[in-house]
């Protein structure tokens, strides 16, 4: 992989996590591709994304092809050898992919239709797996997983032009008033919410700000300028201040919690363009 940029050690730190749980591309033997977070091959091809490195690069390509293989010919993605494959994890798998130029690719394509199918009634989707019971609070989708398939969503020709997408918006932006953790993973609005993290991994105030900030749905209603508001009333000097990341990814230069963040202030002004446009 080319190093030549400003966050050398940076990347040299992820990639020296590459065979970490026993496969290589961050992934296990058996391609469990979340296995030992942050550093998963779902999401370490992000961070190197974010760091400058190029999506042509080999280690990327395995990646990329890794993910690819456990593609099934429903649009799904079986990041785990064994167990229920879950709508959030076909949406992590598409996003990555997304990020790393795929979104053109004819299985994602099919993934996307996947996904279309399969929206919850309320316009987001979720899984049927209540790890905290039932309750009046788990009839809502997913409150991440929607994020996170929007922010897929977002690189395709189905951007401002899908309907759904809308409801699966409009199921975000009512979130910002209910507050109250939701879905049968029980997503809620809260302290940690309101904490700026970056790099995006959680459901948090940044990622759900840039992520809605490319919906023209979102961008004028009185929720979503709210929301934004609230990060930007969090801003210093007009950059993002990082206050909360992964224990295990504080030691990056990237994105020092406390500190303001070139990378992260990057993310903050592709929001402020998309809503001047």
């Amino acid at each position: 992989m080319s190093l030549e940029n400003n966050y050398i050690s940076d990347i040299e730190e992820i990639l020296s996590h590459r065979y970490d749980n026993g496969g290589d591309y961050w992934a296990t033997l058996d391609k469990r591709l979340l296995k030992g977070a942050p550093f998963t091959t779902i999401e370490s091809p992000l961070y190197l994304l974010e760091l400058g490195a190029s999506a042509d690069d080999p280690v990327m390509r395995g990646t990329a092809n890794l993910i690819f293989s456990t593609w099934k010919e429903d649009g799904r993605f079986k990041i785990f050898p064994t167990g229920s494959v879950y709508p959030c994890q076909t949406a992590e798998a598409a996003r990555t992919l997304c990020y790393m130029g795929y979104v053109n690719d004819s299985r994602i394509e099919t993934t996307f239709q996947y996904l279309l199918n399969t929206q919850y009634t309320d316009g987001g989707w979720r899984c049927n797996k209540f790890s905290f019971g039932r309750g009046p609070e788990t009839e809502y989708s997913n409150p991440h997983p929607t994020l996170i398939a929007l922010d897929a969503f977002r690189f395709s020709h189905y951007l401002n032009r899908e309907p759904a997408l809308d409801h699966a918006v409009e199921f975000l932006l009512n979130h910002w008033i209910i507050r109250k953790p939701i879905g049968p993973c029980h997503y809620g609005i809260g302290t940690l919410f309101m904490q700026v993290e970056y790099p995006f991994r959680n459901y948090n105030l940044f990622q759900y700000v840039y992520v809605l900030s490319f919906y023209n749905r979102a961008k004028n209603d009185n929720r979503f300028l709210e929301a934004f508001n609230t990060l930007k009333a969090k801003t210093q000097d007009n950059q993002i201040v990082v206050e909360r990341v992964v224990p295990k990814l504080g030691k990056l230069s990237f994105c020092k919690k406390g500190k303001t963040s070139i990378l992260a202030t990057k993310r903050y002004n592709e929001i402020l363009f998309n809503l001047e446009h």
